[in-house]
């Protein structure tokens, strides 16, 4: 298909993102921004192409269950192309009722060539005279069952199936499916939620407080928020807003912030301290504290100093002397599926072996800590693993620091060792977060 056509065709576009997600290994985001931003797309076709990418990465282990079903070759032996251009009939189909079926078969029959365009006009339209229904594998084998169901590798089924038993395991999986909200965290330096509220409805958004934070917003999008009201406001999920206010920063204090980019959290820190102090964010990608200056730059905040540095290895002139130091670890970020779905297909053999990892870097952030200070251990993903076992492991080794009681009201999140704070998405309406709040002693005992 000519480059031209294919800046202008939603559906095409989509196919080709699709494979290189799935050829390349490429991160679906970025992806679809670069997409976006060399397209030629009407508003109303950059919707449906983002749509289509998203929907159908969400889908994939639901629709490849249909396939299966409906198509006369096994899926494994299907060329990516024909698989792709399956899935995005499929879901059409199923997920988007705007959309007449005889376009949805007709547009996927377009995307391949050849002999393949009989193959998938065959099984698009068997599955529409069988009334789109398909059968779930049968609830006893439960890890299969609920990995169809909820369009979720059965690897991470297990996994949560394992650590939280059958229903709160299927409630999390339903959740990663239904994300009805943007919260944005209101800048207030220049205005209060209030008046961000009224100036967001008066552009057509939806807006209203949230009920977890009241310096954040939950809105319908952030399309509105993000291109008009950038200096007031900013993107970030409720339970990282309360895992910062668990800190509890203070104007003029020295705070640390060990993994920092996109800048989020060093953001909200400085908002906290009403930018009296200093804030050090540090991040191991040079390239990626860019987006921490500039976004300061925006907000108007002055504190945030940025530098390149591995958080295993602590800055030498900053040891023991920190107020306060948050430690968002790298992760495997299944917390944040509903999203960004492409990170379920994450091996969970990868996930396991972060846990080394993030000790380490929990240990660098420990050191910046002064006595009488406090640490936040927090990641964007559920697995114990990667949580409670890091925050144990690291209490074990060092008698000085000890896990301190929350002293805000966290929403409804689970707590474990009367101080380890896991957000559930059903429960809590957040992203799947954990967080740790630990204080230095000042004196070892």
């Amino acid at each position: 298909m000519a480059d031209g056509k294919m800046n202008t065709n939603p559906r095409a576009l989509a196919m080709r993102s699709l494979l290189s997600t799935e050829r390349d290994g490429k991160y679906a985001n970025l992806e679809v921004s670069a997409i976006l931003d060399r397209s030629r797309m009407s508003d109303a076709d950059r919707g449906l192409y983002t749509a289509l990418v998203y929907g159908v990465i969400e889908r994939t282990v639901t629709l490849d269950e249909i396939i299966s079903q409906y198509a006369k070759r096994p899926l494994a032996s299907l060329d990516a192309e024909v698989r792709c251009a399956l899935r995005l009939g499929l879901y059409q189909l199923l997920y988007m009722d705007k959309i007449p079926p005889h376009a949805a078969v007709s547009e996927s029959v377009e995307l391949v060539g050849g002999p393949a365009r009989g193959f998938v006009n065959a099984a698009l339209r068997s599955f529409l005279r069988a009334g789109m229904k398909f059968d779930l594998p049968a609830e006893e084998d439960t890890v299969r069952y609920l990995s169809v169901k909820y369009s979720c590798p059965e690897g991470l089924c297990a996994l949560w199936l394992d650590q939280y038993g059958r229903e709160t395991a299927e409630q999390i999986l339903a959740s990663s499916l239904d994300r009805s909200h943007v919260s944005v965290r209101v800048n207030t330096l220049r205005t209060s939620p209030e008046r961000l509220a009224d100036a967001l409805r008066a552009k057509g958004e939806t807006a209203g407080p949230s009920p977890l934070s009241d310096d954040m917003l939950r809105l319908s999008s952030a399309k509105v928020a993000v291109s008009d009201f950038a200096a007031d406001c900013f993107v970030e999920d409720e339970a990282s807003r309360l895992a910062v206010c668990l800190l509890g920063a203070r104007p003029g204090e020295l705070v640390v912030d060990t993994c920092a980019a996109p800048g989020g959290k060093s953001f909200s820190l400085a908002l906290d301290m009403r930018n009296e102090g200093r804030v050090c964010s540090f991040d191991l990608h040079a390239n990626k504290l860019s987006l921490v200056r500039r976004g300061a730059e925006r907000l108007g905040i002055s504190i945030i100093e940025t530098e390149a540095r591995d958080a295993r290895e602590p800055r030498e002139d900053l040891v023991g002397k920190a107020d306060r130091v948050l430690c968002d670890a790298p992760c495997s970020g299944f917390g944040v599926i509903a999203k960004k779905p492409d990170v379920k297909y994450r091996p969970i053999e990868a996930a396991m072996a972060l846990p080394a990892v993030q000790l380490a870097v929990l240990r660098g952030a420990a050191a910046y800590v002064k006595p009488g200070g406090r640490l936040v251990y927090s990641t964007c993903t559920l697995n114990r693993a990667e949580n409670e076992d890091v925050v144990r492991a690291f209490l074990a080794e060092r008698d000085d620091f000890a896990l301190a009681v929350p002293e805000i009201d966290l929403g409804g999140c689970r707590i474990t060792d009367g101080a380890m704070v896991t957000f559930l998405p059903h429960e809590t309406g957040t992203d799947g977060f954990f967080a740790a709040l630990l204080e230095r002693r000042r004196h070892a005992e």
